[in-house]
């Protein structure tokens, strides 16, 4: 939470509003004061960090005097080689962090006047930045564990006699996926999908600082962890906490998401799930942060986030 002082006074004006009043110019000063904020704006090269620069302000790039790199203030962020606007890239995040339950690609696409595969694009690049920083965090103390199943729906016959018991595995698409959530109360949450929930123990394991204890409900899957952590259980049909035992913030976490499926994104099944369940989680770690700050954090976010391998187009199609 330290990074939320460290952005200049400046920027924290920022807002929805404000942003759309702004000039192109306007924005791209926005974002360099984001981008190199401990240095107040001023921009240096990524490459050798020297901070001798040539500006060339009719190309609108800088060129190092050391290394003669030439880069512009998305250069090496996962918003590099952008065509739209830089107004418009502000007005998508400041969107994005409005929407306690996310918004749909549709709307962004609406509200910036833009097709709907870029506003799907811009949306998945500002998910992978907010949720990079995680890639290799571990949760302590006391620890929420829990699992929630997603996708692979099977539409019912019209004939009552034709209809299939969906609950048999023979009777499914495989298509569906459990998203296991490791929550540390009044700290970090982490999620990960599955097939089963069985196949998440070995990364509970890893992920789970030894000596913790672990809450999680009567599911057979959450036995193992007994070998290594003091672990609570509690049995939903008889009541939501018992002894001790209780995992009411995993079951606030699967509640935003759940949310977000049926009111936001209708179908977040299939290989963008992890996505997905990264962004609500980055929802719920900071749903007691102001907008403003939300905001920041995700523009910094994607700022300091190298190009995306994943939804860099030449990138994508050679994989």
């Amino acid at each position: 939470m330290t990074q939320h002082f460290l952005l200049s006074s400046a920027a924290r004006t920022l807002s929805l509003k404000a942003v759309m009043r702004m000039s192109e110019g306007q924005a791209r000063e926005a974002f360099q004061r984001i981008r190199w904020h401990e240095r107040e704006g001023e921009p240096f090269c990524s490459r050798c960090g020297c901070a001798e620069l040539y500006d060339c302000k009719a190309e609108k790039l800088w060129k190092c005097k050391g290394c003669g790199y030439r880069f512009s203030v998305t250069s090496g962020t996962i918003f590099a080689s952008r065509k739209m606007d830089i107004r418009d890239i502000l007005a998508a995040i400041a969107l994005f962090s409005n929407g306690a339950k996310g918004i749909s690609a549709l709307q962004m696409s609406r509200d910036l006047n833009c097709q709907y595969k870029t506003a799907y694009v811009l949306c998945h690049k500002i998910r992978e930045s907010l949720t990079a920083k995680k890639a290799d965090s571990t949760v302590s103390g006391e620890v929420e564990v829990d699992g929630a199943y997603f996708g692979g729906y099977i539409k019912p016959a019209n004939h009552k006699a034709d209809r299939k018991d969906r609950r048999l595995a023979i009777h499914q698409n495989g298509k569906r996926r459990v998203v296991v959530i490791m929550r540390e109360r009044n700290g970090k949450t982490l999620p990960f999908v599955f097939k089963t929930e069985d196949e998440a123990i070995g990364t509970i394991q890893s992920r789970v600082v030894a000596g913790s204890t672990i809450h999680a409900d009567e599911a057979s899957g959450w036995d193992a962890l007994h070998a290594k952590y003091l672990t609570k259980r509690v049995n939903h049909s008889k009541a939501y906490s018992h002894d001790g035992a209780c995992t009411n913030q995993a079951e606030s976490f699967f509640s935003r998401i759940r949310r977000a499926e049926v009111g936001t994104h209708h179908h977040i099944a299939g290989p963008y799930l992890a996505a997905y369940a990264g962004e609500m989680a980055w929802r719920e770690d900071n749903r007691r942060v102001s907008n403003g700050e939300q905001y920041l954090l995700a523009t910094h976010a994607a700022l300091t986030h190298g190009v995306s391998r994943q939804w860099k187009g030449y990138w994508q199609r050679a994989a």
